[in-house]
């Protein structure tokens, strides 16, 4: 059954009781809210995603997002994210019910996902091979993997690459992206039909609103894809775009940097972000206009269909 299924109201009064139980990629939760804004987000956002009885499946995280009960609940109301019990960081502002709920789902996986080597990357495939970016705030990464997404790659995460640590390949986990300030317009003009949230315009990032993931993206959620290239983007404010290599040993400080476990994972992490560097092309690029950006990833994804015919 997916969410989409369930009518508004039993969405809300399931949230309120039992609970909501959901899958993204290779992890289930159950969500527990009595808060509107919770079930507005996850109907707009989660409708393609698979949804079962709470009370009888079996759970990875189980959380809640509720109001947090403070001298000041009256004047300044303010939410919380807990997860069996635990609130690992500070409430929010009330009206940010939704987004605290999409940061908590993240540490839950980024605290306890240890099966994989985890990678702060947004990660697309198109033809069987998967383009892993990893890149600072401000860097332009959200918007370019909407772009993507929306022009035919499919997406498997914006947030985390989780490796495999046997077989090296990504593991998919789509959620919406998270898209800030002058991108949501940027991609609204690149895709008029793209569905995005409510727009939140008093965030400590400026307005903030989460575009929805295509129907394909969660369909093929299951589906592990190869890694094929590393590229780290920069937006600029012109020019052309730019994909220029960048050597083995700078590729592998960068990931690890970005690598959230790889001192945990010891000689394993060692071994398997070196697996990850031999099998893949590692480039900086950096580009001014979407539609340049993604008509350079498509040459890359074709390159891949002319080596198998090749072979």
């Amino acid at each position: 059954m997916k969410l989409l299924q369930i009518p508004p109201g039993d969405l809300r009064r399931q949230l309120a009781d039992s609970g909501l139980w959901l899958r993204t990629g290779p992890f289930s939760l159950r969500v527990r809210s009595r808060l509107d804004a919770v079930a507005e987000g996850l109907g707009d956002l989660y409708g393609q995603y698979e949804v079962r009885n709470p009370r009888e499946t079996f759970t990875d995280f189980h959380v809640a997002v509720a109001p947090h009960i403070s001298l000041r609940r009256w004047l300044r109301p303010q939410v919380k994210f807990s997860f069996d019990g635990i609130e690992p960081f500070d409430p929010l502002p009330l009206e940010q019910a939704y987004p605290i709920f999409e940061r908590g789902l993240t540490w839950c996986v980024s605290e306890h996902a240890h099966q994989y080597l985890m990678i702060h990357a947004a990660v697309v495939e198109k033809n069987g091979r998967a383009a892993i970016l990893p890149a600072p705030f401000g860097s332009g990464k959200s918007t370019l993997v909407a772009a993507l997404m929306l022009s035919g790659w499919r997406l498997l995460s914006d947030e985390l690459t989780l490796i495999d640590r046997k077989t090296g390949w990504v593991h998919a986990m789509p959620r919406p992206i998270c898209l800030k300030n002058e991108s949501i317009p940027l991609i609204n003009a690149f895709s008029p039909d793209a569905f995005f949230s409510r727009a939140l315009h008093d965030s400590a990032k400026g307005t903030v609103a989460y575009l929805r993931p295509l129907k394909e993206s969660v369909r093929r959620q299951h589906e592990p894809a190869q890694p094929r290239w590393i590229i780290f983007p920069k937006w600029v404010a012109d020019g052309e775009p730019e994909l220029l290599s960048r050597s083995t040993q700078l590729s592998y400080q960068s990931v690890t940097q970005h690598a959230l476990n790889y001192s945990q994972l010891g000689a394993e992490g060692f071994h398997v972000c070196s697996g990850l560097i031999k099998q893949s092309d590692c480039y900086d690029f950096q580009y001014a206009r979407l539609e340049d950006a993604v008509a350079v990833f498509d040459r890359m994804a074709a390159s891949v269909v002319t080596d198998q015919v090749g072979n």
